[in-house]
C-alpha cells in the first residue's frame, strides 16, 4: 500500500522549517507533499532550499482547510493519505501501526494516532487526543479530553478502537474512500469538516478508528486561536450543517431543540461578559446555517445516530 503525507500550508514558512524535519526523518518511504493555499510568504523558497525532496502543490488562493485539501489530494495518487497539520511533530515508528491497521482491516477507512501536546508532552492535546465521539448534544469530545480538560497520558488509551471521528490535525484516509465521498464539504472552509467526513464514511459502511500505539505531538492553535470569534462561528455553523446531513431524524430534531437552547444561553453569557463579538458570531453562525440548510438536507444519504448518552456539559 503506497502512502502519502499531505501537509496543508498557508503562510507557514516558519512552521515548515520547524516541523518538516521530523516528518522527513520518521516517515520511511512515504511520499511527502505540501499543498500550498496561495501563500504570500517564503514558503515556496523554504521548501526549494531546505526540503527539495518534498513535492510542492501550489493553489492559487487560500481555499481553507476543506477545499484546500480537496484540490491537493486530487493531485496525489497514493492509496493511503495522511492529512497532517503543519504544526505537528511526528515520532519514530508512528507510521507502521497506522499502515498495518489499513492493511489488516479493509473496512477501516479513516484512523488517527494519539495526539499529544507538544508544549506538555505528558498530556493529550485538545485537537483529537485519542479519538473522538459526540455527546447527546452533538458536542465533540475525545478519549483523553473533555471540554478543555486534557488528561495525562498514562497508557490508558494505548488500545486500538473504533471511534466516531478522527482529528483533522492528523488522520489517515484511503484515497478511494475520500474520493468516493466527494472529499470534505468545501462550504465548511475550516472546522468540523473532519467530523462530517467521518460520519459520512460511517453512513456509507466504513469504519473510523484510533490507534493507540502511534503518536504525534501537536503544537496547536496555529490557524485560529481557540477563543477567536471566527472559530466560534465556523464551529457552530458547521456542526449544525454536519448534524443536518448525517443524523437520523429523531436525534436530529432533539439536537435542534437542545442546541438552540444551549447556544441562546451562550449568547446571553457572552453579552453579560461584554464579549459582543462572540455573541454576534453565534447569531451569524445560525444565519449561515439557515442559508445553507436546504443544501444540507439534500445531502442526506445515509443518516446514522452517532450520539452517546454522556454529556460534556456535566463532565461525566
Amino acid at each position: 500500500m503506497s502512502l502519502a503525507i499531505a501537509i496543508l500550508n498557508y503562510n507557514g514558512a516558519d512552521l515548515l522549517k520547524r516541523f518538516l524535519p521530523s516528518v522527513l526523518a520518521h516517515s520511511g518511504t512515504a511520499s511527502i507533499y505540501v499543498i500550498d493555499n496561495g501563500s504570500t510568504d517564503t514558503s515556496k523558497a523554504v521548501l526549494a532550499a531546505d526540503f527539495p525532496s518534498v513535492s510542492y502543490i501550489a493553489l492559487d488562493q487560500n481555499f481553507g482547510y476543506a477545499e484546500g485539501y480537496n484540490r491537493g489530494i486530487a493531485q496525489i495518487d497514493e492509496d493511503l493519505i495522511c492529512l497532517l497539520n503543519s504544526d505537528v511533530q511526528v515520532t519514530p515508528q508512528w507510521i507502521e501501526p497506522m499502515v498495518a491497521l489499513f492493511d489488516e482491516q479493509p473496512e477501516v477507512a479513516i484512523a488517527q494516532p494519539k495526539i499529544k501536546d507538544l508544549n506538555n508532552p505528558d498530556y493529550f492535546e485538545y485537537a483529537g487526543a485519542a479519538g473522538g465521539y459526540l455527546d447527546l448534544m452533538g458536542l465533540p469530545y475525545c478519549r483523553g479530553r473533555v471540554g478543555k480538560t486534557c488528561e495525562r497520558d498514562n497508557g490508558q488509551y494505548n488500545d486500538t478502537v473504533r471511534v466516531s471521528w478522527a482529528s483533522g490535525a492528523c488522520f489517515f484516509v484511503r484515497k478511494a474512500v475520500f474520493t468516493a465521498l466527494g472529499g470534505f464539504d468545501a462550504s465548511f472552509f475550516m472546522h468540523f469538516e473532519e467530523i462530517d467526513l467521518c460520519l459520512r464514511a460511517q453512513g456509507a459502511g466504513h469504519q473510523v478508528w484510533a490507534v493507540g500505539n502511534s503518536e504525534v505531538l501537536h503544537f496547536g492553535a496555529a490557524s485560529l486561536a481557540a477563543e477567536n470569534p471566527r472559530k466560534l462561528y465556523f464551529n457552530i455553523r458547521n456542526s449544525l450543517l454536519t448534524y443536518t446531513k448525517n443524523l437520523a431524524l429523531l436525534p436530529l430534531l432533539w439536537l435542534y431543540v437542545a442546541r438552540a437552547a444551549f447556544d441562546t444561553t451562550l449568547i446571553l453569557y457572552f453579552m453579560v461578559q461584554g464579549k459582543f463579538d462572540h455573541a454576534h458570531a453565534i447569531m451569524h453562525a445560525y444565519r449561515g446555517f439557515i442559508a445553507q440548510s436546504g443544501s444540507a438536507f439534500k445531502a442526506r444519504k445515509y443518516p446514522i445516530n452517532p450520539l452517546r448518552l454522556q454529556s460534556v456539559l456535566l463532565r461525566f
